[in-house]
């Protein structure tokens, strides 16, 4: 009879297979995310929508996932419900939700549907990076790449939609994106499963975001993160829009806009993996720091960029979609290495919600100064703000003792 030992590592040797497959599903189903963000433009004509009003089609998603993130960790929901199926059914509620803006409910209801959209994909998420935790020990950052790298990739699938069917109805690419979530939920039921490396609970308890607080490394940790997401999705909500106004001055639906919005976002799946390999070698406040200097300089000259030539505001945009995202996964890297392991889950979920709460108010923000910068050519700047804090947070993480413990003491 084979030992526990020899049929745990039997298991794992299907580690890569397992987790090409999670990729697969985790992509087709972040396809849902910006789905009405790919075609803000279509829906502003036929609804009406102001600037504003179009942006919350976004936030209803980030709201909604803030929620859904919440309530799973307070409730425990992947250690209750086996992951396969918690992000299977998720993935299928994504998918119905999104394909409800076919019924055309309006801006409240398309909102409403947004939000359980997002509240959706929280259900897939967080269970994706904590399954793929089952497979692997050793390589676990890599896959952890993996896996941010695929909701990157996802993201950007529907402004690819709207590139490649810009001369067809915007409901054709609602109607792809929920397709391709209906798939993601078939493979996430039918081909994942858990590994033989079981993952530590990581409950949320309000009771002790007091302790995380107090605690001034994962204050750094967090002031790090939130200069991140001060910038990242407010980018990738809007980039459309700013290259819709540089390309042709915001008239209409611009293919190419949508074609460059989907490279630029794609990229950052190169910044993913990078990132992931720079903070094994140089450190994570090293990495994140490096990278928020350079997507905060892209944002600082993206303005310079806006009449041309159209191969640097390529250039700016790609370079900027790369560095934006690479050092996403490192922060919950850090604050698993820092924060007591009593209150771990408490921190990851705490610096999550106050991430994505940030979002919600950048995304309101930049139409509003758009409108009172007289146009989207220099709004970008204000971005810039989020990665300079952010690099200065880790650095000074960096000189302080704790940080050895990051990275195996590459801090």
């Amino acid at each position: 009879m084979m030992t526990t030992a020899k049929s745990l590592e039997l298991q794992a040797e299907g580690r890569w297979r397992m987790l090409s497959l999670l990729c697969l599903a985790v992509v087709l189903s972040f396809s849902t995310w910006f789905s009405a963000n790919a075609i803000a433009p279509d829906l502003k004509h036929a609804w009406s929508l102001s600037e504003s009003t179009a942006a919350w089609l976004t936030n209803g998603v980030q709201i909604g996932f803030v929620i859904g993130a919440l309530s799973a960790s307070f409730f425990n929901l992947p250690d209750l419900v086996r992951m396969n199926r918690l992000m299977a059914g998720s993935a299928l509620l994504a998918a119905l939700s999104n394909a409800a803006i076919l019924l055309e409910p309006g801006p409240f209801g398309a909102v409403l549907c947004r939000m359980v959209t997002g509240f959706a994909l929280a259900g897939v998420y967080p269970p994706a990076l904590k399954l793929v935790s089952t497979w692997f020990i050793s390589g676990r950052g890599l896959a952890l790449a993996g896996v941010i790298g695929a909701i990157t990739a996802g993201s950007s699938l529907p402004h690819l939609f709207r590139g490649m069917s810009s001369a067809i109805a915007w409901q054709y690419v609602v109607l792809l994106s929920s397709s391709a979530t209906l798939i993601g939920a078939v493979v996430f039921l039918a081909c994942t499963r858990e590994g033989p490396y079981p993952f530590g609970k990581a409950l949320f308890d309000p009771a002790q975001i007091g302790r995380v607080l107090k605690d001034h490394n994962l204050l750094l940790v967090n002031g790090g993160y939130l200069g991140h997401m001060w910038e990242l999705y407010a980018m990738w909500a809007w980039l459309l829009a700013y290259l819709s106004a540089a390309l042709d001055g915001g008239s209409g639906i611009n293919s190419q806009a949508s074609l460059l919005t989907f490279v630029a976002v794609a990229s950052g799946v190169i910044g993913c993996f990078a990132g992931g390999l720079l903070s094994d070698r140089f450190g994570r406040t090293a990495t994140t720091a490096g990278l928020m200097i350079v997507s905060g300089t892209c944002a600082l000259l993206i303005g310079f960029v806006f009449d041309g030539p159209s191969w640097l505001l390529t250039l700016v945009v790609i370079v900027w979609g790369v560095s934006i995202i690479g050092d996403s996964a490192q922060f919950s890297a850090a604050v698993t290495e820092l924060a007591d392991q009593k209150y771990v889950g408490t921190a990851l979920s705490l610096q999550m919600g106050m991430g994505f709460a940030l979002t919600i108010f950048m995304i309101w923000l930049m139409p509003h100064l758009a409108e009172l910068l007289g146009g989207w050519r220099w709004t970008f700047i204000l971005l810039a703000v989020g990665p300079i804090f952010g690099a200065i947070s880790m650095l000074i993480l960096r000189s302080r003792p704790d940080a050895i413990r990051m990275a195996g003491g590459r801090r």
